[in-house]
C-alpha cells in the first residue's frame, strides 16, 4: 500500500491543473455575471461554427483558358415594343472573317401588340418564316415560278415564286431591293399591306447562338443584311418606302437576359448570389424618343468553371459590360439597331466549393470554449483585485 500510494502521489506532480481548496475559493457577483456572459457567447460562437460548417463554402481561382477553339453558346431575350418583327434582322460577324446574315437557327421571334401582350399564342414564327399574308398568297400561286429580275435565285430550279424568294436573291447578289412596287411577287403577296398592317406591333426575339470564342460582334438592326464592297449592308429601304413612318425605327428594347454558356443550375442561395455577374444587363431597359438610335453594349467575358462538392462540375461564362448610345443624323451615316460587342477573356475563373472537416470543427470549438473562459478569468480577476482596492480604502478613510 504504501509503494502503491508513493507512486500515486510522485504521478499528481504532473498535473498541470492545480485545484485549490474550497475554503479558499471565493465566489462574487461579478464573477458570476462573467461566467454567465461568457456561457451565452460560447454558445452562440458554437452554433455559428456548427451552421458553418454544415454550409460548404467557395473559393475562387484564376487560371489560363485553355478552351479557347471551343464553341461559345449566347442565350438571350430582348423585347422590342415599337419594332415590328418582319423588320428586324439578327447578324453574326467575328475576327475570324466569319459573317452570318439573317440568322434563323434556334431563333424565334414572338409578334407583341401595342400592350405588349403575345399575338398568335398558340404559334411563335422563327426568324425568316412567312407570315400569315404570304402563306395565304403562296397558296394561291399555282406555283408559278417567277421572275428573280437579274439576281440569281437560290433555288435549285432558278425561280422566284414569292416575295421573300427575291429579298433573299437581292440580299445575296449584294444589292439593294429598293421599291416593292416594280416586283409582281411583291405587289401580288400585298407587303405594303403588311407593312400598315403591322406597324403598330412589338417583337421579342429570344433563342440560342453558338459563336467561336474570339472578338467579334452580334447585332439586331432593321433591314436584311448584305455585303456590299467588303462593308456589311442593312437594305432598309424597303422599310423606309412601306412603312407608314418612313425611316422612322424606334429601337427602345427591354433585356429579359443575356447569358454565356450553359445555364447555371440551382445550387444554393450562396452561390447564386456569388454569379449574379452572369446576367448583368438582365432587366435593362432603354428608351430613346430619336427615330435612329445606335444602341452599343461591350461586353467582356470570363469563362467559368463550377466544381460543386457534390454533383457534376459545369461550365459557363460571366461578363461585365459597358452601354453607350448614338443618335444617327440622315448624314453622319451609320446603323441603327443594338450591337453587342464580344471580347473573350484569355483567363478563366473557377469556383469549387469547399467542406470544412471534423477536425477542423472540434479545434474551432475547443479554440472558442477555451479562449473565451481564459479572457474571461483575466477580465473577473481584474475586476476583483479592483473591488477589493476600492473596499481597502473605503474602511481605511473610515478609520482615519
Amino acid at each position: 500500500m504504501t509503494r502503491k500510494g508513493s507512486v500515486f502521489s510522485s504521478f499528481r506532480q504532473f498535473d498541470a491543473y492545480a485545484k485549490t481548496l474550497d475554503d479558499f475559493r471565493v465566489k462574487t457577483t461579478t464573477g458570476a455575471s462573467v461566467t454567465i456572459i461568457s456561457t451565452l457567447l460560447i454558445g452562440y460562437l458554437i452554433i455559428s461554427e456548427l451552421i458553418a460548417f454544415s454550409r460548404p463554402a467557395w473559393s475562387s481561382s484564376l487560371v489560363v483558358d485553355k478552351g479557347r477553339k471551343e464553341k461559345l453558346t449566347i442565350n438571350f431575350n430582348i423585347t422590342f415594343p415599337h419594332m415590328p418583327c418582319h423588320m428586324l434582322s439578327l447578324d453574326l460577324m467575328d475576327n475570324s472573317g466569319e459573317h452570318l446574315s439573317g440568322l434563323t437557327h434556334n431563333i424565334y421571334k414572338v409578334r407583341l401588340d401595342t400592350t405588349g401582350q403575345i399575338i398568335d399564342t398558340d404559334k411563335e414564327y422563327q426568324l425568316g418564316d412567312k407570315t400569315h399574308v404570304l402563306q395565304q398568297a403562296l397558296q394561291s400561286s399555282d406555283n408559278e415560278c417567277g421572275s428573280c429580275y437579274g439576281a440569281a435565285s437560290l433555288r435549285d430550279d432558278g425561280c422566284c415564286p414569292t416575295c421573300g424568294d427575291v429579298r433573299e436573291a437581292y440580299v445575296k447578289m449584294g444589292w439593294g431591293l429598293g421599291e416593292l412596287d416594280k416586283f409582281e411577287q411583291c405587289v401580288r403577296e400585298d407587303w405594303k399591306e403588311l407593312f400598315e398592317h403591322h406597324s403598330n406591333e412589338g417583337c421579342n426575339l429570344n433563342g440560342q447562338l453558338s459563336v467561336n470564342k474570339i472578338r467579334g460582334n452580334f447585332h439586331i438592326a432593321p433591314g436584311q443584311a448584305f455585303t456590299s464592297g467588303h462593308m456589311h449592308v442593312h437594305d432598309m429601304q424597303t422599310f423606309m418606302s412601306g412603312a407608314p413612318d418612313g425611316h422612322q425605327f424606334d429601337l427602345s428594347h427591354q433585356i429579359h437576359y443575356l447569358k454565356f454558356g450553359a445555364e447555371t443550375p440551382q445550387i444554393n442561395e450562396d452561390f447564386e448570389s456569388f454569379l449574379a455577374i452572369a446576367n448583368p444587363l438582365g432587366g435593362t431597359q432603354r428608351t430613346t424618343d430619336q427615330v435612329q438610335t445606335s444602341f452599343q453594349y461591350f461586353l467582356k467575358i470570363v469563362s467559368t468553371e463550377v466544381i460543386p462538392l457534390t454533383g457534376h462540375v459545369f461550365y459557363t461564362s460571366q461578363y461585365s459590360v459597358t452601354a453607350e448610345d448614338h443618335t444617327l443624323s440622315p448624314y453622319s451615316g451609320g446603323l441603327p439597331g443594338v450591337f453587342f460587342m464580344i471580347d473573350i477573356s484569355p483567363m478563366q475563373i473557377i469556383y469549387r466549393q469547399n467542406q470544412r472537416s471534423f477536425i477542423n470543427l472540434i479545434t474551432g470549438i475547443l479554440g472558442i470554449a477555451g479562449g473565451i473562459f481564459t479572457v474571461g478569468g483575466l477580465i473577473d480577476g481584474i475586476m476583483y483585485k479592483a473591488e477589493r482596492e476600492f473596499r481597502r480604502k473605503v474602511e481605511l478613510g473610515k478609520a482615519l
